[in-house]
């Protein structure tokens, strides 16, 4: 099993951090992100609960379904498939607070399993390994807009 679990101060007010993590087709400025599309809209809006959207890096494709949207504090997602490995997906979600002025405190979290027999549990530490690299860098570049 995978856990990741990424904090970071940003220097941006809340609203501007929160834009920038749900602006779901947007994704791919961030570095290592190749292709972000918004697949299916949100029922009350566009990047909100019920959007589906596919996030690929190199040979990784995600589809992830945002399951709670509560702008600007709390974005849950699933991830619903993948590829070019099976994923069991028990978590994600990423959480905002104000802290201080013009300032946001960003946790995101996310938790799973790469179901491969022999080799998932090796891939699970890889996987928490570069994942937690790529959610840091994601906040970093939302930092140095």
């Amino acid at each position: 099993m995978f856990h990741i679990y990424v904090e970071r101060m940003i220097g941006k007010d809340i609203e501007t951090v929160f834009e920038a993590l749900s602006d779901h087709a947007s994704y791919d400025q961030f570095a290592g992100v190749d292709r972000s599309v918004l697949v299916e809209e949100g029922d009350a809006e566009r990047n909100g609960e019920g959007a589906l959207r596919i996030i690929g890096a190199g040979p990784l494709q995600l589809h992830e379904r945002i399951t709670d949207f509560e702008r600007p504090v709390r974005m849950h997602y699933r991830i619903e498939k993948s590829s070019p490995f099976p994923l069991d997906h028990r978590r994600g979600e990423i959480t905002l607070q104000r802290s201080g002025k013009g300032k946001t405190r960003v946790v995101w979290i996310s938790s799973g399993h790469i179901k491969l027999p022999l080799a998932g549990h090796v891939l699970d530490r890889l996987a928490q390994k570069q994942f937690s690299k790529a959610f840091d860098a994601v906040l970093q570049a939302i930092d140095r807009r």
